[in-house]
């Protein structure tokens, strides 16, 4: 068995890490179908993107780049400021080119309308994005994920890229979080 000492923060797992490895398959087939004879740049959202952005790079097997961007709204809380901050910046020019921007989580919609219009303005020649967990229920800007792994209730999920104040990314599955973890501060 495999020791992990954060188990006892999760009240039941949402998503196993079963349903997740097939699921990003099938969309990394979904984007190779999509983009076949392309080169698009995969674009990550830091933090929480790079275990599935990994996963669905080597699942779609296209010959593509990959660049990350820092948005943050959350600091260390549970809910979104929305205010945006540029926490790392691009390296490259994307004008002209087909993006494919991997998000971990749509939530409240604030950092991919953000992204999206920012990338736009930069002369992106597409934009499409990439969400693992979609979770609509709290969306409170308009946007919409071209390809989505799950969509979940309004629940405080954490695993497989995703935090509670920058912690639990490295479970191999979606969890709920017990809200006493959480609520106590």
């Amino acid at each position: 068995m495999t020791k992990n000492n954060m188990e006892q923060d999760i009240r039941n797992v949402l998503i196993t890490q079963e349903e997740i490895d097939s699921r990003v398959k099938a969309m990394g087939e979904e984007l190779y179908d999509r983009f076949e004879g392309k080169d698009p740049l995969f674009m990550g959202v830091l933090n929480g993107c790079f275990i599935f952005m990994a996963d669905l790079v080597r699942a779609s097997q296209l010959k593509s780049e990959l660049e990350f961007i820092g948005v943050s709204s959350y600091r260390s809380g549970t809910e979104s400021s929305g205010t945006m901050e540029l926490t790392h910046e691009l390296r490259g020019s994307v004008a002209g080119r087909d993006i494919v921007l991997v998000e971990d989580i749509l939530d409240s919609g604030n950092t991919l309308a953000f992204l999206r219009d920012y990338l736009t303005e930069r002369g992106a020649a597409s934009i499409t994005i990439v969400t693992l967990i979609d979770k609509p229920s709290r969306r409170t800007k308009v946007v919409k994920a071209d390809l989505i792994g799950f969509v979940v209730p309004d629940e405080f999920v954490v695993g497989y890229g995703l935090d509670y104040a920058q912690k639990y990314r490295n479970l191999p599955y979606i969890g709920v979080l017990k809200p006493e973890v959480y609520e106590k501060n």
